[in-house]
């Protein structure tokens, strides 16, 4: 004998309402089963069916339980979780406890590997950080030598960028960009840019401090899955988004999306660093970064007191740009040939926290740019060596406003450092991002930045992208007057990484 099913409020698939009449089940308005009555079509067996509601729930349960594993095979592996979703058994509390417990375990794993990457490694990585940058610096001034072009880069962008490669490059690859970013491991690597995003990169605007934003972000052709351990370091360690978009197809398309999340990452300082046609159906992989900060001056300067002055240039020429001026005291040191001047920004709360600078390197020579920043260049240590130590009174104190603005593709500079096989297909090896990945070769690597420093403080942004394709006394009085090229770096003191880079040849150049 078959009779109907009624089910109401019942959220079950459909095959459940083919099930052989066996029980009828009601829903409660909270989404609970209910027995209600079993039916026949025998009106004279009622009574005795009815007697029968007095059965035990648990065996009503049980009956349910079996009907989702004749009914619903492959539906979920696990029949008594649905039922616990459904509310036809209690909650199972113990799963519950096991899943939070081991949660807690892969926490404190997490923190133990963080623990174990001791001080030495910690000095490795800053090393290799520091010698990267200002090699990178003295390269990318080599190139502009003689030419009247001032310069903004990021090192820390360039860096980053290179590292969440490596962090999916083999053989030889791997090899290359370990040695150029001066690191023994991808881990290494990995370990040191998570402890930067934490740590100096950390956004400290809501405590008073600079506001700063970082982020990284991976896109891959659809055609092309990320490997899922690639995955988890981009995403944990680099705390990168990651997109599927369809190079292959809509490049434009997928310009225009990068484009619109470097302009959000660096307040629209950047609003597009990939050209029309940069992207092309070659291209398969794209990763980024972007790094955005501003801070006000712990002393700020003077509106009023700012007016035009003569600024020398390297080929004898002069320009009248706007000079701030400034009165009191100041942190300067005086070297062999050259001065620092170190110009702090807010810092905010707590005092403890990260410190960040701008430290102007200035020639006593009107003439000596290129000495200094060979001299920079010869230890890495030595910006760090020679900043200010105390403040001194200022007598002439003046420093130019400037805006730079610096865009290039750094494929042949990064050859230079040593980067070679990781930009010819068939030889270079990405295997770690994808099962693809052997065939991956770089493309481009595209570097943009823009800083402007005036009376209130500094607002500076900076890019990398890298697309592959398929194949207390008082010292005497000091005088600090940049009328002439200097160098400058933004720096954060504790971790001293340095955020910015690069000189100034004449501050009316936009």
């Amino acid at each position: 004998m078959m009779v109907g099913v009624v089910w109401e409020r019942c959220l079950l698939p459909p095959p459940l309402y083919k099930l052989p009449s066996l029980i009828n089940f009601r829903v409660n308005v909270q989404g609970k089963f209910a027995p209600y009555k079993f039916a026949s079509s025998n009106q004279n067996s009622r009574e005795k069916h009815q007697r029968k509601d007095k059965l035990k729930m648990e065996s009503v349960k049980e009956l349910a339980i079996r009907c989702f594993e004749m009914l619903c095979p492959g539906a979920d592996d696990d029949y008594h979780a649905i039922a616990r979703r459904l509310g036809l058994m209690e909650p199972d509390y113990a799963a519950q406890r096991a899943e939070a417990a081991a949660l807690k375990a892969a926490e404190a794993e997490a923190a133990a590997s963080a623990a174990r990457w001791d001080e030495a490694d910690h000095a490795a990585a800053h090393d290799g950080l520091q010698a990267f940058a200002l090699g990178l610096n003295k390269r990318l001034c080599d190139l502009n030598a003689g030419r009247s072009h001032n310069l903004a880069f990021s090192p820390l962008s360039v860096y980053v960028a290179l590292s969440l490669g490596a962090a999916g490059a083999r053989g030889r690859t791997l090899e290359e960009l370990l040695a150029i970013l001066g690191a023994p491991s991808p881990d290494l690597l990995a370990g040191h840019v998570c402890a930067l995003a934490e740590q100096a990169l950390a956004d400290r605007s809501q405590r008073g401090g600079p506001r700063i934003s970082f982020a990284c972000g991976v896109w891959h052709d659809t055609t092309m899955p990320l490997r899922s351990a690639y995955r988890h370091v981009a995403t944990e360690s680099y705390k990168a988004v990651t997109r599927a978009v369809n190079f292959l197809d809509k490049p434009e398309e997928a310009r225009q999306q990068i484009n619109a999340w470097i302009a959000a990452s660096t307040n629209n300082l950047i609003p597009s660093i990939l050209s029309p046609g940069t992207l092309c159906h070659r291209t398969t992989l794209l990763l980024a970064n972007a790094i955005y900060f501003k801070g006000k001056w712990n002393k700020r300067f003077n509106k009023g007191r700012t007016k035009a002055g003569k600024f020398h240039r390297l080929d004898d020429t002069s320009v009248y740009s706007p000079f701030m001026r400034g009165i009191g005291d100041h942190r300067i040191a005086c070297h062999d040939g050259f001065k620092v001047l170190q110009l702090r920004y807010e810092q905010g709360r707590p005092l403890s926290g990260p410190i960040y600078s701008m430290c102007v390197f200035l020639p006593d020579a009107r003439d000596g740019l290129w000495w200094l920043t060979g001299k920079i260049a010869s230890d890495p240590d030595f910006l760090l060596k020679h900043l200010p130590t105390s403040d001194v009174e200022v007598g002439d104190f003046r420093l130019p406003k400037f805006k730079v603005n610096f865009r290039m593709t750094m494929n042949n500079i990064l050859r230079d450092m040593g980067l070679k096989v990781a930009f010819e297909p068939g030889k270079a090896d990405m295997s770690g991002m994808a099962d693809d990945g052997a065939g991956l070769a770089l493309q481009d690597v595209i570097h943009q930045a823009v800083i402007e420093v005036n009376e209130e403080g500094s607002e500076a942004a900076a890019a990398t992208v890298m697309t592959c394709m398929f194949a207390c006394s008082r010292d005497p009085a000091v005088d600090f007057v940049a009328d002439h090229p200097f160098a400058f770096f933004v720096i954060e003191e504790v971790s001293r990484a340095i955020l910015f880079a690069g000189h100034v040849v004449d501050p009316t150049i936009k």
